[in-house]
């Protein structure tokens, strides 16, 4: 058998799937009502949206669009566990991974704001033990805050290179002395600012900087700063409060043709400030509107973070190469600055412990849509592509040829 008829024997045999036709029959030429067409736009989106998730194996996710501060259509599917067959709902908690680095750069906006910092100043004025970094094309003193934001720094990308593939080892190194520990045996590996290159270590070193200007814990500081003004009340960082760990989701690896359970309520220790938010997306629709910008919420909007330093993480700062890992278009603060179908987006995904996460912001239309899936598919077919990462892809394009143009219609 295959490997994508075994994903789909799977998955037919972990839930059941509706097929059923999106769009219902109508007299030839018989008027449609704008909300007709956006339900049956609706209906369509969630018809493939179960389909491609089905013949992939994908265990669960979650979707929902945003429109003038508002949700527009909202649609989950699957099981947040396979154990107990809890469906995923509304109220299930995905892990957010690297959209967190969103958090820590707004955290460090912050601060700048509040003339604690400048961006274009060098990372080892605050984080000293940097200098032991071996930079062969210069001082340490020319890696800069803004550098780090749109990874250009020229650090690696992986946090910890060294073992955490034994499941006693660590999820990630739990405190700051392990990171430390390893910057005599890291290297600058470009000069800095000349081109991207993704590095997770970059964000951490932020988030140091946060803890160390501010005396909060970075879980503190973003909690206080960001999730309480939001009302992002379910959203929390690391392992889950008691009262929210039923309402986690579970992830997933497909390993040699079955889904294998990652682990469950991990700790991302010392990477926290890189990829250690938690969230359902009823609570990240908040943090969607903020971006978004709602003239109702101005003041409290703008008591978290000015409108024109949101916008001036919006700016390109470095370009962002194409491949199946890099979407291509431009880097800003921690945004990354992409078009497709003709619109602009400010975007972000998220990739960890079977965790797959993406969000889309068009400022202008004040559209913006999150999907969370909680499997890495394994991957299909002879160029093996056809994996988690290639269906949010395929759920972005969809989105914006179908759904987008049926709410703007409205």
């Amino acid at each position: 058998m295959s490997r994508m008829s075994t994903g789909l024997a799977w998955s037919l045999l972990l839930w059941p799937v509706v097929l059923a036709a999106a769009v219902a029959a109508r007299e030839p030429g018989a008027p449609q009502r704008p909300a007709d067409a956006r339900a049956a736009a609706f209906a369509a989106f969630d018809a493939f949206f179960d389909a491609r998730l089905a013949e992939q194996g994908i265990v669960g996710a979650s979707f929902v669009l945003l429109h003038d501060h508002q949700t527009a259509h909202a649609h989950t599917f699957g099981l947040s566990d396979l154990r107990t067959r809890a469906p995923v709902d509304a109220g299930t908690i995905f892990h957010w991974a690297s959209i967190t680095k969103t958090l820590t750069a707004i955290g460090i906006m912050q601060l700048r704001d509040r003339g604690l910092l400048t961006l274009d100043d060098p990372i080892v004025k605050y984080v000293p033990e940097l200098r032991q970094v071996h930079n062969p094309f210069g001082p340490m003193d020319a890696v800069t805050l803004r550098m780090l934001m749109s990874h250009s720094g020229g650090f690696r990308n992986p946090t910890w290179p060294w073992g955490g593939d034994q499941d006693w080892h660590p999820f990630e190194p739990p405190g700051w002395a392990q990171v430390a520990a390893m910057l005599p045996y890291t290297r600058i590996e470009y000069p800095p600012g000349t081109k991207y290159s993704y590095s997770n270590p970059g964000i951490i070193f932020l988030g140091r900087v946060i803890e160390l200007l501010t005396g909060d814990d970075y879980e503190v500081y973003i909690d206080k700063n960001i999730l309480k003004p939001l009302e992002m009340h379910r959203a929390f960082f690391d392992a889950a409060p008691y009262h929210l760990r039923s309402h986690r989701s579970h992830s997933y690896y497909w390993k040699a043709g079955a889904p294998v359970e990652a682990r469950f309520d991990f700790d991302t220790g010392v990477t926290v400030s890189n990829g250690g938010l938690n969230a359902p997306l009823t609570d990240m629709a908040k943090y969607m509107d903020f971006l978004v910008g709602n003239p109702a919420r101005h003041a409290d909007y703008d008591g978290i973070l000015r409108r024109s330093s949101l916008e001036e993480m919006w700016k390109p700062v470095v370009a962002v190469g194409q491949s199946d890992e890099s979407p291509g278009g431009q880097m800003g603060l921690c945004f990354f600055l992409e078009e497709h179908g003709g619109l602009p987006f400010v975007a972000h995904s998220g990739g960890q412990n079977g965790f797959i996460s993406h969000f889309y912001v068009n400022v202008a239309g004040r559209i913006a849509y999150l999907v969370a899936f909680n499997t890495v598919a394994e991957p299909v077919g002879a160029d093996g592509k056809g994996d988690t990462r290639r269906v949010d892809r395929e759920v972005r394009d969809y989105v914006v040829k179908n759904l987008i143009p049926a709410v703007a219609a409205r």
